[in-house]
């Protein structure tokens, strides 16, 4: 997900299930996924940790005993009834006399399942929990003494299954067709595939996929041929993933997108009122492309193609192979904000090659991909912006430390048992290992850390690791036996320890001196930055200014400011939202509109769940208009923003 993102992944929303089978009136077994090619050849299959670090609280699954191996799906996708239905085919391996396989499952609504050969298999759906959902426990019936064999299994997502997002015609930015995106991670792909959905489980997959003309279906895949005529106003896509991934990283989306190339391997779909900024903000794709494998290895997933989301979607960005998810928001047209898209591709070595085993090694993918991001947008754009990102992060660090207390578990890299993984602040998770990787690249050297990183890419390459690999790793083949170094890098206070260590390497003092002068002269004299000076900044530069402003500022103060740096006419988002935030928490009347209008078309939970915490504090002022506006706007979030700002408001029906 996007770097320095605020709103973390939640385990989901529990659906209640009231029917373990559901009698179709589409009649599911009508036949399997079509797709030609993965299904029929012999597919590696990754590792399964058993390590106490790899075991997997969130899921049902026993994959020493039994796991899925790789996931075929035919489904079709039913906007008037808002969800997918059809049928998942699974290969199963199984440990000698292992008779059942357990599944994951979030409200799914199961109308049978056989083995390969059409004969029906009994199971049974254990009670629901909220936030991890039920299981799915499959008798495997008489395997003929193979150890492996195949499920099929006829389903429907449940109603308002929380992984899919369907949107009206009007929620889109042609306001003609409708759209449907899924968002995985963590474990919301079980609400709408019946797998084992856990990160140290990685699975291969296929896909058949149909949709109403003249909608456009996307997946996180390689495309397998052209779209296919199936009758009845409907075309067929099909999709295959040779590369073992965890399964929270299988993506789909459909609306009426139109696609863009950017380079020999690059490319941008989109809705084609979109595109045109969307291709031009995206032309430096190919460059980082080639900038990650100068730094890490080559870029082992064929086709990196980006698609833009209609702005309900809840991330920044979400890295799904081959697909990355992105929100609209990060469009400024001056290419401003692209370390989101260094964050997105970086994760093509670091999260999606090498994957964390369980949720709580969170740092894993987004602080080592955050370290990548850092470095891409240093070999493309440059020293300097690196260093003012890299500043931003250290500050987001530490503040975070001091808002919670450094010796809260809450700030350590890899969640402690004590705590849910999704309670770990993003900072700890993002920021703290980009300042720890930074941290050890500048003891050891660059030339020898990167070196050691991309043995550590190829030596786990497609397969779940955890902090204790990642340590071991680094212990034998960077540290090998220097005791001296060892206790320079203090890694497992790093990893297991909470705040900031003592080592940790400090931005460069110069990063934003200009600014940092300019924050100075308005705490002392109120003296703003001239109007040329303001637009000569970068966008980083023009963030760290308002993230250092004075917490409390007048009406005068702020439309003074507005006035001269034109803060409520941005084209970038980010500096809007701080522009917002610090206007909203002083009560400033006139940005209400334009917060409204803001909340009204972004859907970003970075920035949603802030402005309405913000219009909340206030009280009296603030809390009817977070009332007025949540009520207009509520429906078109993504179900993860709206849990997120109804615990913050206290919404009656909270979590739905």
């Amino acid at each position: 997900m996007v770097a320095r993102e605020t709103d973390q992944p939640v385990a989901g929303v529990s659906m209640r299930f009231s029917a373990p089978v559901l009698a179709f009136t589409v009649p599911f077994l009508m036949g399997g996924c079509t797709t030609a090619g993965p299904a029929d050849t012999a597919r590696s299959i990754a590792p399964i940790l058993t390590t106490e670090q790899a075991r997997d609280e969130f899921t049902y699954a026993q994959p020493t005993e039994a796991r899925v191996t790789h996931v075929a799906l035919d489904l079709d996708l039913d906007f008037e009834a808002r969800r997918v239905q059809g049928t998942a085919t699974l290969d199963v391996t199984a440990a000698p006399g292992a008779d059942e396989i357990v599944l994951d499952s979030n409200g799914l609504l199961i109308g049978g399942i056989t083995d390969g050969r059409g004969n029906a298999l009994g199971y049974t759906i254990g009670e629901s929990v909220p936030d991890k959902g039920e299981p799915i426990i499959v008798e495997l019936g008489d395997s003929g003494g193979a150890s492996s064999r195949k499920i099929v299994i006829s389903y429907a997502s449940g109603p308002d299954a929380p992984a899919l997002q369907w949107l009206d015609p009007e929620q889109t930015a042609g306001g003609e067709y409708p759209f449907v995106f899924s968002q995985g991670q963590a474990i919301l792909n079980r609400s709408w595939i019946p797998t084992q959905d856990s990160p140290g489980i990685r699975q291969t997959w296929e896909a058949r996929i149909t949709a109403p003309r003249p909608l456009t279906v996307v997946m996180s895949g390689i495309r397998q041929g052209q779209p296919t005529d199936v009758g009845g106003g409907r075309r067929a896509f099909e999709f295959a993933m040779d590369n073992n991934i965890p399964p929270y990283l299988i993506a789909v989306a459909a609306g009426n997108l139109e696609f863009a190339d950017l380079g020999p391997r690059s490319g941008v779909w989109a809705e084609p009122e979109v595109l045109p900024a969307a291709r031009q903000e995206l032309g430096d794709t190919e460059q980082l492309i080639e900038a990650g494998e100068s730094l890490f290895g080559d870029y082992r997933w064929g086709r990196y193609d980006m698609i833009v989301l209609p702005p309900s979607f809840p991330y920044g960005g979400m890295e799904n192979p081959t697909l990355t998810f992105l929100t609209p928001t990060f469009i400024a047209g001056d290419r401003s904000n692209n370390g989101l898209i260094a964050h997105e591709l970086a994760h093509s070595w670091s999260g999606n090659l090498t994957t964390y085993a369980t949720w709580r090694d969170g740092w894993l993918n987004e602080g080592v991909t955050s370290y990548i991001e850092s470095r891409i947008t240093e070999e493309v754009y440059g020293k300097p912006r690196a260093e003012q990102e890299y500043a931003l992060s250290y500050a987001a660090l530490a503040n975070a430390v001091e808002e919670n207390g450094a010796d809260n578990p809450n700030t350590a890299m890899r969640s402690p048992a004590a705590i849910s993984p999704f309670d770990t602040v993003g900072e700890a998770i993002y920021d703290k290992g980009t300042v720890f990787l930074r941290t050890v690249e500048n003891i050891v050297g660059r030339e020898r850390f990167d070196a050691w990183l991309t043995q550590w890419f190829d030596a786990h390459a497609f397969q779940p690791v955890t902090s204790e690999m990642f340590l071991a790793d680094m212990r034998a083949n960077l540290i090998d036996g220097d005791s001296d170094l060892e206790d320079r890098l203090m890694l497992d206070e790093w990893v297991y320890g909470t705040g900031i260590p003592s080592n940790a390497w400090q931005p460069e003092a110069t990063a934003f001196a200009a600014v940092d002068d300019a924050v100075a002269a308005y705490a002392r004299a109120g003296t703003l930055p001239a109007t040329r000076t303001w637009e000569g900044w970068t966008a980083a530069e023009q963030r760290r200014f308002l993230e250092e402003l004075p917490e409390d500022l007048d009406d005068t103060d702020l439309a003074a400011m507005d006035r001269q740096l034109g803060l409520s006419r941005s084209g970038n988002n980010e500096v809007l939202f701080l522009w917002l935030q610090a206007a909203l928490r002083n009560e400033y009347d006139p940005a209400v509109p334009q917060a409204e209008a803001f909340l009204a078309r972004v859907g970003r939970n970075k920035f949603v769940e802030p402005l309405f915490r913000a219009l909340w504090a206030t009280g009296d002022w603030g809390r009817p208009v977070a009332t007025r506006i949540y009520a207009r706007t509520r429906g078109g979030y993504h179900s993860f923003t709206r849990g997120r700002v109804d615990a913050v408001l206290g919404y009656e029906g909270a979590g739905g």
